[in-house]
């Protein structure tokens, strides 16, 4: 005789059928291939939000080293100057400064290059 399962069982495909919705074929509707295929999109999704994090700082890095390089000057020693000056700006906020106030950060850049 076959048993159709309790209750637990059931909730537990319903999750992992609900978490593949929108993948496609029976990927979203068969509950093995669901079950592998989520597995894999929830470890992408994991490891992806440690890559976010590097690709955001090389965007940065990239920017300011362009913003640098108007200032004559390298990225290196813009960044080495900013320590010298004590200057606690993240990378972040630098680049940003660098694409919608290029007047202050060449200010900065000067700072950095009275240091260097």
């Amino acid at each position: 005789m076959r048993i159709a399962r309790g209750f637990k069982a059931r909730r537990r495909r319903k999750k992992v059928l609900q978490l593949a919705k929108g993948f496609r074929g029976g990927r979203s509707k068969l509950f093995r291939t669901a079950a592998n295929a989520v597995d894999k999109a929830l470890m992408y999704a994991y490891r992806d939000r440690k890559v976010r994090k590097r690709d955001f700082r090389k965007l940065w890095i990239i920017r300011i080293n362009a913003a640098a390089r108007m200032n004559e000057m390298s990225y290196s020693k813009f960044i080495h100057g900013l320590k010298l000056a004590n200057i606690q700006l993240d990378r972040k906020v630098l680049a940003e400064l660098a694409i919608s106030d290029p007047a202050g950060f060449s200010h900065i850049a000067q700072l950095a290059c009275q240091q260097n």
